[in-house]
């Protein structure tokens, strides 16, 4: 597998004599360079001594040395000039342009490297290199799950930037549908980002001093105002949607994208659509009034939000009537918000403008809140991984599913921690599981 020699490479896990090229010349690999996952030679940049002679530039690595013919790296001028050229089978010669032989080095993966890689691949043991966690650095973990984190960042503002170039470029709108996203709590969280899209913020701001019609534009865009209820309130807002959206030509969802399934009645779509229209109504969150609120205090009473009057007595339409009950959002939900959407705003209008103070104030939020618990986590915290705050387990979310999820140990500190251990080492260690 050309991955495990990729990996080999990188990590020089070379035999323990002295290396030769096929032609006799000493080998020593000074760096193996930087691994290119675009086109081009396998890695840049490598540096390596040939009989002490040093140079500097791109190897190429493959399984078989004639899959240089069957890439057609003969007739690419990308590949004349590379200082070496490394397969774990060398089945034959390669000659630059001018003729001359092209160093290569016959590197065969470790036995112990495949076997381990194997294992990993289809260990269903959860996370499958939990026998190895136990024995690392504290500096080790500490630097890989600090690199998650600020992976995790970069994964969320690509996603809010991909948001913002949808919606001309407007920084209100992309807070807004970001904001919606994470009031699904994760069951809905497509539904309502769909939902927040299919909403013309432009028109909505023209009846903004209206909670009544906000409502109105809100539930009809979710496709909860298409049948008929024998329901006072429900028929006033059918009634204005039915004017606003000839108004502004809108199409709405269908009812169908909303999950009810498992969740309690305080989470229900048509609650936290409600809560939405009052945080919009009362114009308390704002991208200035977010840049502004330093501390989580100040950012949870931007957040503070409840409901109109009918929406104390109901938590669907025409639902019997139940004790009046202000729903507002918990301290918990609110952590979660900030977590979720107002951290990653912060970074990425930070990265948008080059504002460092706004990136480290994003770093510090996710610090300072408690750790998120779902199963997930409490796998990593059992395999001996700590999580003390949201930073963490954000960067064990971004490991489970951007590594353990697609078995890409390779790309892993943890994974390849475990595939560098020797047979002996591993059956140690999992001994002293």
């Amino acid at each position: 597998m050309e991955q495990l020699l990729h990996y080999t490479w990188k990590h020089k896990i070379f035999p323990l004599c002295e290396l030769r090229t096929t032609d006799g010349r000493l080998l020593e690999v000074l760096n193996p360079g930087i691994h290119n996952t675009d086109a081009g030679p396998d890695f840049s940049g490598a540096k390596i001594k040939l009989n002490g002679v040093e140079w500097v530039g791109n190897v190429e690595l493959h399984l078989k040395t004639s899959d240089w013919f069957r890439h057609h790296h003969d007739t690419d001028a990308a590949y004349e000039n590379i200082i070496l050229h490394v397969a774990c089978e060398v089945d034959q010669q390669l000659f630059y342009p001018n003729g001359q032989e092209i160093p290569q080095l016959q590197l065969p993966v470790p036995s112990y490297v495949r076997d381990n890689y194997e294992e990993l691949s289809h260990n269903d043991c959860r996370p499958p290199c939990r026998h190895v966690i136990g024995n690392l650095s504290t500096f080790l973990v500490h630097n890989w799950m600090t690199s998650l984190t600020l992976e995790r960042f970069e994964e969320r503002t690509r996603q809010i930037m991909q948001r913002r170039e949808a919606l001309d470029k407007n920084w209100e709108d992309t807070l807004f549908i970001t904001l919606a996203r994470n009031f699904g709590f994760g069951i809905n969280g497509d539904a309502f980002e769909q939902w927040a899209h299919s909403i013309p913020m432009m028109a909505l701001g023209k009846h903004r001093d209206s909670l009544f019609q906000i409502e109105a534009i809100f539930f009809g865009q979710a496709g909860l105002l298409g049948v008929h209820y024998e329901d006072d309130y429900y028929l006033r807002l059918q009634k204005e949607y039915h004017y606003l959206r000839q108004k502004f030509s809108l199409t709405p969802l269908s009812s169908s994208v909303w999950k009810f399934l498992r969740l309690r009645p305080q989470n229900f779509p048509h609650i936290r659509i409600a809560q939405l229209a009052m945080l919009y109504y009362e114009q308390r969150l704002n991208l200035s009034r977010l840049l502004s609120a330093e501390t989580i205090p100040e950012i949870s009473a931007l957040l503070l939000t409840h409901v109109s009057d009918y929406w104390q007595t109901h938590y669907t339409f025409a639902s019997q009537p139940t004790t009046p009950k202000e729903k507002s959002l918990s301290p918990s939900s609110i952590e979660l918000i900030i977590i979720n959407s107002v951290a990653p705003i912060l970074f990425a209008y930070g990265k948008y403008k080059s504002d460092t103070s706004l990136c480290n104030r994003a770093f510090s939020l996710w610090e300072q809140l408690k750790p998120e618990s779902n199963a997930i986590i409490r796998d990593w915290l059992l395999a001996g991984i700590p999580c003390e705050n949201a930073a963490d387990t954000q960067a064990i979310i971004q490991l489970h599913r951007q590594y353990c999820q697609r078995r890409d140990c390779l790309r892993c500190q943890f994974g390849y921690e475990y595939i560098r251990r020797t047979p002996d080492f591993l059956r140690e260690e999992k001994m002293e599981q």
